[in-house]
């Protein structure tokens, strides 16, 4: 069944047909989505779900800030949450926050609550994806204060998700092809809010020394080879950083075509202007075979890449 054969149901959110993505990226690469949805709540996309074809290919977007979009675009619906998805609210220690709402948002609200998840201030994308990746920073992760995520089913039933249906691991979780996480719970420790928001204040200006924050990015190209965040301490070990072994092979501000390893932190992927998806996908797999070839390790990708190429 062809893409252009289906029926939508009545449906309260916005469906585009041969949406481009490249601008909701942060790589501004890739070519458009046959569909692109925008839910209006989650009753809405739960509805939405139940009455797609099962062999549709359903496919979450977050804020685009860890993605290649190739240049054929996605033979899929992509699902975007918006404003419906957003809200953050502290009460009895805990932190809900919807999938939509931005990681450094997150942070902020829960520091004026006085509590800490400032791991989060530096991490560019939405709680969905902070949740579905495991992110993490300075040596915390998501699945350290993780309680529960509500999320949809590819058939459209509204489920809860524990820790155990998620089996958090480095840059990973086990949550099924098709699921739409919509909102996460979690227990933070508590801290003294001026003291959250100062710490999150010397993160950020640590970040700005040390990542090109001002470049098209995606955040870090390839996962650590230790499988460990940087934890930020003055005894972290680098050997096993994935920067330190792409820079001991020369590859620090590698070029091909528009794509460049950032000379300023050579594990950042970044669009000079003129990139292709073709161009920082290929720029990435050249790196990741002359670091197999100079020092036996193989990276492995944490930027996701989908789409046709």
């Amino acid at each position: 069944m062809g893409m252009t054969d289906i029926s939508f149901p009545d449906m309260r959110g916005k469906l585009t047909q041969n949406r481009p993505l490249a601008d909701l990226t942060w790589l501004r690469v890739g070519g458009p989505a046959d569909y692109f949805y925008q839910p209006a709540d989650a009753d809405d996309l739960a509805a939405f779900m139940k009455t797609l074809p099962a062999d549709v290919v359903v496919m979450p977007m977050g804020v685009g800030s860890n993605v290649i979009v190739r240049d054929g675009g996605l033979r899929a619906v992509v699902i975007r949450l918006g404003r419906g998805f957003n809200t953050i609210s502290c009460e009895d220690g805990i932190v809900t926050a919807g999938a939509a709402a931005l990681d450094a948002h997150v942070a902020r609200k829960a520091a004026d609550a006085g509590l800490d998840l400032t791991f989060l201030r530096t991490i560019p994308g939405s709680i969905g994806g902070a949740v579905r990746m495991n992110a993490g920073c300075y040596g915390a992760y998501t699945a350290d204060y993780f309680i529960s995520a509500d999320a949809i089913t590819r058939t459209g039933e509204q489920v809860t998700l524990g820790p155990d249906d998620l089996q958090f691991a480095y840059r990973q979780t086990a949550l099924p092809d098709g699921y739409v996480i919509t909102a996460a719970r979690f227990a933070p420790p508590k801290g003294e809010a001026e003291a959250l928001h100062a710490r999150m204040e010397d993160q950020l200006r640590k970040r700005d020394e040390t990542q090109p924050t001002k470049d098209r990015s995606a955040g870090s190209t390839f996962r650590n080879p230790a499988g460990f965040s940087s934890t930020g301490q003055a005894d972290d070990r680098h050997d096993l950083k994935a920067w330190k072994v792409i820079d001991d092979a020369g590859l620090r501000g590698a070029t091909l075509g528009g794509a460049q390893m950032s000379p300023k932190h050579p594990n950042f992927l970044i669009n000079t202007g003129s990139a292709t998806a073709a161009d920082l996908e290929a720029l990435g797999e050249m790196v990741r075979k002359k670091v197999y070839d100079s020092s036996g390790i193989t990276l492995e990708w944490e930027i996701m890449r989908i789409g046709e190429k």
